[in-house]
């Protein structure tokens, strides 16, 4: 069944939008990167954007958050959707943000993550096992080592 929605006298028809996000951190902390893969379908068919970054020196667990922040922002921004499904990994974000797990550790991405919520009329939050073949997850896990390695890469030469 496909929702129409109507923004700025234009017509945006939007069945589902599913996030798949890994992050990725070479030491901890060390060079990190992110991705997420976004899957929708619009009046041309299915579609895929990755949205992809990271940093010099990082954790895991804030790769993993990026890589959703990034994600859904880039969705309001582009798709300007009401609902998705994030699939993640990491059993700290999906827990947290379903059972309201009490945060203590990267409370700055965590005002990130709930400016950007709070864009969507609602979000379904899925853990998925990490490197167990599931396509999407696994490419997203690809790509924010890649991202990773590029940011290691920059710590030690002369790159800004």
């Amino acid at each position: 069944m496909k929702k129409i929605l109507h923004f700025d006298n234009a017509i945006l028809a939007c069945v589902h939008i599913d996030i798949y996000t890994d992050g990725s951190s070479l030491g901890n902390p060390g060079p990190g990167g992110f991705a997420a893969v976004v899957k929708y379908k619009d009046e041309n068919g299915e579609q895929k954007k990755i949205v992809k970054g990271g940093e010099t020196a990082t954790t895991n667990n804030r790769m993993e958050m990026a890589a959703i922040i990034a994600g859904l922002h880039w969705v309001s921004t582009n798709l300007k959707a009401g609902t998705c499904t994030v699939h993640s990994d990491s059993r700290l974000i999906i827990q947290s943000m379903r059972e309201g797990w009490k945060r203590k550790k990267n409370l700055d991405l965590w005002a990130k993550m709930d400016t950007v919520v709070g864009r969507f009329s609602k979000i379904e939050w899925q853990w998925i096992k990490g490197h167990n073949g599931h396509p999407e997850n696994e490419e997203a896990d690809g790509i924010a080592v890649q991202q990773a390695m590029l940011h290691k890469r920059k710590l030690f030469s002369n790159e800004n």
